[in-house]
């Protein structure tokens, strides 16, 4: 099996990188500067000299906040991005699997996860781009996958239980709010989920986040309890925590696809667990 992975220096993308390599397939890495993916002769040319099976495609502009200052930026990498490598795999005979987020959610959704059957409806630029990136790739490529994920963190790279380990260290006592409740997924879950998709032929939309689901205090509080960590977590909400980008109030996601093969993520209590045993090592 040959996979090239596209953004491939991220937090993702190394470990996709890796654990392919780990399977013992052909994997090829790709990143800015080298490949830029908003050109469309670029993407074809790549694609074309590697000859992959499978594109793994986790480049994407991820700066949520940015997105709303920037969107026609953002635009140009998740859409036109997207579209370009779908229309690179369609020529080379590849099956792609695309990374794409909650945030293609508004949170409205009550009393249980979203599922893929689920109407999106995006609150910001950055969810805005992600669809768009998504409804440009289904369109050039037909044996695709979305894996919609959440809250994704990893080490080495910057996550939001780096910065709250890291705070723990100077303060203690934090913050967080608790009007937030998603999925957390844990990059040594999802990378295995994703490498599962590409030797799959499931199509279309899988919801591949963390199981269960928390609020941004309650992943703090276990987070702290596994690791340790003798700080305060006290309890606030979004009102205190202005941002440019309005995120999902509930974006707790599941599949209900797995009878057709998608992958189940772990519970995300056990990403925190495999998270901090990595970050422990360095």
């Amino acid at each position: 099996m040959r996979v090239l992975v596209t953004g491939a220096a991220g937090m993702l993308g190394r470990r996709v990188l890796a654990d392919a390599a780990a399977r013992g397939w052909d994997a090829v890495g790709i990143d800015l500067p080298d490949a830029d993916l908003t050109d469309a002769a670029a993407a074809s040319a790549i694609v074309a000299r590697h000859a992959p099976d499978a594109i793994v495609h986790c480049a994407a502009w991820v700066d949520v906040d940015g997105a709303e200052e920037r969107e026609a930026d953002a635009l140009r990498v998740n859409e036109s991005g997207s579209r370009n490598v779908g229309q690179a795999a369609a020529q080379a005979g590849a099956r792609v699997v695309a990374v794409s987020t909650d945030y293609v959610f508004d949170g409205t959704l009550t009393g249980r996860p979203y599922v893929e059957s689920d109407p999106v409806a995006p609150l910001g630029a950055y969810g805005r781009t992600k669809l768009a990136g998504e409804v440009a790739l289904a369109a050039e490529v037909d044996d695709h996958a979305i894996a919609r994920t959440a809250w994704l963190f990893g080490w080495p790279g910057k996550s939001f239980p780096d910065t709250m380990l890291r705070a723990a260290e100077t303060r203690d006592r934090v913050a967080v709010v608790t009007d937030q409740v998603g999925s957390p997924t844990w990059t040594g879950h999802l990378s295995p989920a994703l490498l599962d998709l590409a030797a799959s032929d499931v199509r279309g939309p899988v919801h591949t986040a963390g199981g269960g689901q928390c609020s941004w205090h309650e992943l703090t509080v276990e987070l702290y309890r596994q690791a340790g960590v003798a700080c305060a977590v006290d309890e606030t909400t979004s009102a205190d925590f202005v941002r440019p980008a309005e995120r999902p109030a509930w974006s707790v996601m599941a599949t209900e696809r797995a009878a057709a093969g998608a992958p189940v993520l772990p519970a995300w209590q056990d990403g925190v667990a495999g998270y901090l045993i990595e970050r422990n090592k360095t």
